[in-house]
């Protein structure tokens, strides 16, 4: 029976006819923003009601599917990545609508609107994408708004992090367009379900291409030792691009990670160790740099380097025989980073405007105390440290116990060392900002309350009950056999 309505069309349509409409009326760019945001929620919600209950869903496009035309594919990741772009977007919305109401001269709402829909447009076409070719187009589509979201605060640092950023993505997206075009070469399609049953194990040729294919990602993914652009990326842009930045835009190159290894090459022993080992490097280099770091958000950017090699540890953490369980690790921790990151920096930046400042050594001396946006930076650190009940906590378990039934002791240990760096620098933050020691004067215990406090302090909060939520997270995550590569299963269209 013929769906009703193409709910994926809309998830991508939205907000890239909103995007074109805000460039058109700037005056008007938040409410048609918000508009965007919110039917593009919707179809994402109706989508995922679909999925759960009747099982993959499978689309060509026009009528024309692979190879020469373009499917589209829901299934348990995809819409579990489309719920959490939607989801995150949306109190980012909130929080950049209110902030841009309180200070109309800085919010821009003519610039940051039709970005940000570009930028979701691009995520949901990810997604849902089944083509190796249009993986790149969105990858594109992405960067480019990604870019013109860490200039659009001004300045020279902006401007210098921004090109930065335009330089690692066009080198990666290059080589990982490169990987693309040997693949066509060598089989004359594109479309991942369609190569899986192509494609031979071990064969040294896809090999090379898989490397092209990460290091390309790993360049936009900011994984070490790639990452120089983020830090400065994440800290020099306003706190809504930074959280879109931190919490949405680097998932798809990991997304994609996870579906070439599951499709196109499954991974190979020494590659999985290779990844881990890259991942464990990240956590102790950007912890180290989180120590050291001397502005607030320059910190929770240097966590999220950190963050990143705590996921690329998932990947590896059952060996490339156990990558079924590890993917699932994986991303549930892509989850947790994307909710808590983006509380994390919406947090910081009412901080930043409340205080005047996010210089770490002088937040204990301001006589202002923004209580909200310090709690939910608090609960938000819960969560990336991976305490309990938080759905941060239940990646980390399900990593180690991976891990420890594969009798990989090494990946434990990567684990609680970057735990404890975590513990550090956000205890750093947090101790000496909630005393009181270096303040003579009153302190305005309550100042700072605003609307825009509410979207990250939801945000916080539900990366508890996702954690609540943790097993039904992973129930979804296997409708439509997402992770059946790995398992030797034959993959085909949606049931």
């Amino acid at each position: 029976m013929p769906h009703l309505i193409d709910w994926e069309v809309v998830a991508i349509m939205a907000p890239l006819l909103g995007a074109l409409a805000g460039l058109v009326m700037p005056r008007a760019a938040a409410g048609i923003g918000i508009a965007a945001v919110g039917l593009t929620t919707l179809a994402v919600a109706a989508l995922s009601w679909a999925v759960t209950t009747q099982g993959a869903r499978m689309m060509a496009l026009g009528g024309w599917g692979a190879p020469l035309g373009i499917d589209l594919r829901a299934d348990g990741l995809a819409v579990m990545m489309l719920a959490m772009t939607a989801g995150v977007g949306l109190c980012i919305s909130l929080s950049a609508l209110a902030g841009q109401r309180a200070r109309p001269a800085a919010g821009r709402p003519g610039v940051f609107w039709p970005l940000w829909l570009l930028l979701l447009a691009g995520l949901n076409g990810a997604y849902l994408s089944t083509d190796l070719f249009n993986l790149y187009v969105m990858l594109e589509v992405i960067s480019l708004a990604a870019v013109g979201l860490t200039v659009m605060g001004g300045g020279a640092a902006a401007l210098r992090a921004g090109f930065e950023y335009l330089m690692a993505s066009m080198l990666g997206a290059l080589l990982f367009l490169l990987a693309v075009g040997f693949v066509y070469l060598r089989f004359g399609r594109l479309d991942l379900m369609g190569l899986a049953d192509l494609v031979t194990p071990g064969d040294p040729a896809m090999a090379g291409v898989l490397a092209l294919m990460l290091v390309g990602l790993a360049l936009k993914t900011a994984l070490f030792p790639l990452h120089w652009w983020l830090p400065a990326a994440h800290a020099s842009a306003t706190a809504p691009a930074s959280a879109l930045l931190s919490a949405l835009v680097v998932k798809v190159s990991l997304y994609i990670v996870l579906r070439v290894g599951q499709y196109l090459v499954p991974p190979t022993e020494g590659l999985v160790l290779l990844v881990g080992l890259a991942g464990g490097a990240a956590m102790i280099w950007g912890g180290i740099q989180a120590l050291r770091a001397e502005r607030l958000k320059l910190l929770v950017a240097w966590s999220t380097v950190a963050q990143i090699g705590l996921i690329f540890v998932a990947f590896a953490r059952s060996g490339a025989a156990g990558t079924a369980e590890s993917w699932k690790a994986a991303a549930l921790l892509m989850l947790a980073h994307a909710v808590a990151k983006a509380a994390m920096f919406l947090a910081a930046g009412r901080i930043k405007d409340e205080v005047g400042h996010d210089e770490i050594a002088r937040l204990d001396r301001s006589p202002v105390r923004p209580t909200l946006a310090q709690f939910t930076f608090a609960l938000a650190a819960i969560s990336l440290i991976g305490l309990p009940p938080s759905i941060g906590f239940a990646g980390k378990w399900l990593l180690m116990e991976g891990a420890l039934a594969a009798g990989y002791w090494h990946w434990v240990a990567l684990t609680f060392v970057g735990t404890l760096l975590s513990v550090a620098v956000f205890s750093r933050v947090m101790v000496p900002f909630l005393r009181f020691d270096r303040q003579r004067g009153p302190v305005g215990e309550h100042q700072g309350w605003a609307l825009a406090d509410a979207p990250p302090l939801v945000l916080a909060l539900a990366s508890f009950g996702l954690g609540l939520g943790a097993a039904q997270i992973l129930t979804m995550l296997e409708v439509g056999e997402p992770f059946a590569r790995a398992t030797g299963a034959v993959l085909g269209g949606a049931p």
